[in-house]
């Protein structure tokens, strides 16, 4: 039996909302128990000991919606360079996109990809799949033979579904699996083409701009869907105050509905694309300060669930663009810690309510054990130092592609040690 003891630590629980010191036993992958209060007692002589140092231990976190370029784009990102960067970032569970070349909608595809990921990545991963044929939103994949193969969730990412029928039936099937379906929620003939969200700022730049409605609108269509079939569902990205009074209504009335929103969404804001940096750009655009503000309050209220890095790799060349012309998307496994904790040290967030949304949420929407501290449940742990400055490089990203918007940016909060059934995966230098 191996055994390891973390000892003076602040002990971050997202389930029980509080931040403590205390101590941490682990055995066999598990955690044995929680010492909420001083240094434990009858402590097996055996065990390793490691002091915290008055760091922060908390749950690791399940990032929802992650793009790992297998199979197709395997130069962009794989599952070893994917789960380096997660371990680095404090990321225990990745649950990733089903928007590969070709995409993940047969179980051969899903179990290879299932194989490569327990093959190569040091962290957990769990594959979602496509909820139609080829993201086209005509025909719906055999959504109960792809759960017996190990998804855990359906989704066409940001191909939204414009056929209502089609997505209805999709809805329907999917409630009676019991699976969870994963939308994007915005009006897709709105959104087409938009680099910007509309505004004095994209006008002052000249970029085609979306409004914020579409995310609206998108979100109401859905819910309106939701109510006709009972099903289970999650919308990926809620970005705008206008999207959060249908959202509230929505889970007042009983349905089955969770949301997230990106670290992007929660950290930036439209203006932060001045001088047309490409590596801003992603999807949906970046919102107002008042819609991020917004955001963070939902959030911080329970009426947002999750937060996710929704990393997207890509390549240098695909950024290097005119910002129309560049593909969207952000690296962030690594950056989703450090970049979470400018909400809290701006006083927004405290740091169980953080990892409730980092963690806890999601684990408990995918039905998993994970994203808490308690006795009995696995040892998917990140210790890190909240306070540590650093300045962010992305040439020292583990991901094969660097396009993260957080370059040369200063920040504060390094992992330390993250542990995945108990066993480090990460130890910073």
């Amino acid at each position: 039996m191996t055994r390891t003891l973390i000892t003076n630590a602040r002990l971050i629980d997202p389930e029980g909302a509080t931040d403590t010191l205390g101590a941490l036993l682990i055995e066999d992958g598990l955690i044995a128990q929680v010492y909420s209060e001083g240094q434990p007692q009858g402590v097996p002589s055996d065990a390793r000991v490691i002091d915290a140092g008055g760091k922060c231990l908390a749950p690791g976190i399940v990032d929802i919606g992650v793009k790992v370029c297998e199979p197709g784009e395997r130069h962009k990102e794989s599952y070893r360079s994917a789960g380096l960067a997660a371990a680095a970032g404090g990321v225990t569970t990745i649950a990733t996109r089903p928007d590969t070349m070709p995409a993940i909608d047969s179980p051969e595809v899903l179990e290879f990809v299932a194989r490569r990921a327990n093959e190569a990545a040091p962290v957990n991963v769990l594959p979602m799949a496509a909820l139609t044929k080829g993201r086209a939103g005509q025909e719906m994949t055999e959504i109960g033979f792809l759960m017996d193969a190990g998804a855990v969730a359906f989704t066409d990412c940001d191909h939204v579904v414009r056929n209502t029928k089609v997505f209805a039936r999709a809805l329907t099937y999917a409630r009676s699996l019991g699976a969870l379906v994963i939308a994007h929620p915005q009006d897709p003939g709105l959104s087409e083409g938009a680099a910007a969200t509309s505004g004095k700022f994209a006008s002052l730049y000249g970029l085609p701009a979306v409004s914020p409605m579409a995310e609206r609108m998108g979100l109401d269509r859905d819910i309106a869907l939701l109510e006709m079939t009972g099903a289970r569902y999650h919308a990926d990205q809620i970005t705008t105050a206008r999207a959060l009074p249908a959202l509230e209504r929505a889970k007042r009335n009983g349905l089955d509905i969770t949301a997230g929103t990106s670290i992007h969404h929660l950290t930036l804001n439209e203006l932060d694309v001045a001088g047309y940096r490409t590596f801003f750009k992603v999807k949906p655009p970046l919102r107002s300060e008042d819609d991020r503000q917004a955001v963070i309050a939902a959030l911080r209220d329970g009426l947002i669930d999750t937060i996710s890095s929704m990393h997207t790799p890509q390549d240098e060349e695909s950024k290097r663009l005119p910002f129309e012309e560049a593909a969207s998307g952000a690296v962030a496994l690594q950056t989703l810690l450090p970049a979470a904790l400018r909400l809290y040290h701006s006083g927004d967030l405290d740091l169980p309510v953080l990892f409730r949304a980092l963690s806890y949420n999601p684990a408990k929407r995918l039905g998993l054990n994970c994203g808490r501290l308690a006795q009995g449940a696995p040892a998917d742990l990140v210790l890190f130092d909240p306070d540590a400055p650093f300045i962010m490089d992305r040439f020292k990203l583990l991901s094969k592609s660097k396009n993260t918007p957080f370059d040369e940016a200063r920040m504060q909060g390094k992992v330390r040690i993250t542990f995945v059934a108990g066993t480090p995966v990460y130890e910073a230098p």
